[in-house]
């Protein structure tokens, strides 16, 4: 019998998020074969981990066209498009129906530990790119594959890369080692156990985006109804201007809202804000924690901190891969202008496809929030149409995969319900669009941020 030519292979998908899904539902509109690889036990692993957060974009922006044709035969049908999911909401009414659409071509409980070219390391010139990929994995029970491939796109994210607390982009003296007192996301304070993590403590809360108003307003909620609870906010830079939002003046109702909230929660003194204060080591003080700060300044003790500083993509598997990568954010390099949070924001990045998501290795690519590196503007939508141009792209339909399908409010689209649970309040956005996910609301937590994660 003669082995399959490289065509003839598997599109090797990691991931089987709202962007690896999507992915899997473009390869089979193309006719291509795939197999998605996940290492949770579900679809949507990482979004239910945030699954009490409500997403920044309502339904219409958050479902994949090609994949609403999979799901269309079974019956499912698009919950109102201007509503805003939760995370719970996506994974159970979309994700995994999604998922169950494509049965057998997603494995669960299969972590990717490796990629590389059959035969070649990172080294060898000869005969490159002609080698299909290897893609080593490991599966739940320990045992390990490795499964040959036509192409690999990792859209397995960011979430299970937060940022530390230093300010150096290091994790802190003492930071590991007060792991127990540590979270690094949003805390669900509809959990029993949860709350009682927080009720009646002191917690800090460092970090200056979506998530972390989001937390201090979980936790300034919290302070009304259990006494002793407050909320040192951890700030690397000055309150300024602008550190709330936009507030009323922000041309997205939800997003203002969420920075007023933040804003009100130090107003009325549940939170008190530290700035200019940068993490150098964390102490132990018996069961509590001393945070201190470079120039030498010390925070009185706090029971619990919560880290929300970012995000950032594990390139450790791809280590024998030829990538092109911006030396700062760790995004393609010509992808990484286009989206510098130092100069763009969610409704100034313009569609792309697979010329910017290109690397010297031809035939790997990454999308969704791990291709944004550590930059926190991703929105679901603009992870759809990158894999909309990746998989025309390897079906060979250069014309498609080079064309643009996605136009985008002029207006923007980073805003949408985030804390708002009010539906008259959340459809006056102008556009919601941002995913959620891990990132500041973060990949987490689906609200856009231009100092941490967020989609």
């Amino acid at each position: 019998m003669n082995a399959p030519t490289t065509d003839q292979l598997p599109v090797v998908v990691v991931g089987a998020g709202p962007i690896g899904l999507a992915a899997a539902a473009r390869l089979i509109e193309r006719g291509l074969e795939l197999l998605v690889l996940e290492a949770g036990p579900s679809a949507g692993t990482a979004v239910r981990a945030w699954s009490h957060v409500r997403l920044f974009s309502p339904w219409a922006e958050v479902t994949d066209p090609a994949a609403e044709k999979l799901l269309a035969p079974t019956g499912w049908v698009r919950p109102d498009g201007a509503a805003y999911p939760t995370g719970g909401d996506w994974a159970g009414k979309y994700l995994q129906p999604l998922a169950d659409v494509l049965g057998d071509k997603v494995r669960y409980g299969a972590t990717v530990t490796g990629v590389a070219r059959a035969g070649r390391d990172r080294i060898v010139d000869s005969g490159r790119d002609e080698q299909p990929f290897t893609v080593h994995i490991q599966l739940a029970d320990g045992r390990e594959e490795r499964i040959t491939a036509r192409a690999v796109i990792d859209a397995s994210g960011t979430w299970s890369t937060p940022s530390p607390m230093g300010a150096d982009g290091l994790p802190a003296l003492g930071e590991k080692t007060a792991a127990d007192r540590i979270s690094y996301q949003v805390p669900d304070l509809g959990d029993p156990a949860v709350r009682a993590r927080y009720a009646g403590k002191r917690t800090a809360v460092i970090g200056s985006g979506a998530s972390a108003f989001t937390a201090l307003a979980y936790l300034a909620d919290l302070a009304k109804e259990e006494d002793g609870t407050h909320t040192a906010w951890i700030l690397r830079r000055g309150i300024g201007a602008s550190t709330y939002g936009g507030g009323e003046a922000d041309e997205l109702p939800a997003r203002g809202a969420l920075g007023l909230r933040a804003k009100a929660a130090v107003e009325a003194g549940h939170a008190s804000a530290v700035t200019g204060f940068r993490t150098q080591s964390v102490e132990r003080d018996g069961d509590r924690l001393i945070l201190v700060a470079e120039d030498g300044r010390r925070l009185d003790p706090v029971d619990e901190a919560i880290v929300l500083t970012g995000f950032r993509p594990d390139l450790s598997f791809l280590s024998e891969l030829r990538l092109g990568l911006d030396e700062r954010l760790q995004a393609p390099t010509a992808l990484a202008p286009l989206i510098d949070p130092n100069v763009h924001s969610c409704g100034t990045v313009y569609p792309h496809g697979v010329n910017e998501l290109s690397h010297p290795e031809q035939g790997v690519y990454l999308v969704g929030m791990k291709s944004y590196g550590r930059a926190p503007t991703f929105l679901a939508m603009t992870g759809y149409e990158q894999v909309r141009s990746i998989t025309a792209a390897i079906a060979g339909d250069q014309e498609a995969a080079e064309r643009v399908e996605l136009t985008l409010p002029e207006t923007g689209v980073c805003g949408g319900a985030g804390l708002f649970d009010d539906p008259d309040a959340a459809q006056s956005s102008d556009g919601g669009g941002c995913c959620a996910a891990p990132a500041t609301l973060q990949i987490g937590i689906g609200a856009p941020a231009t100092t941490s994660g967020g989609c």
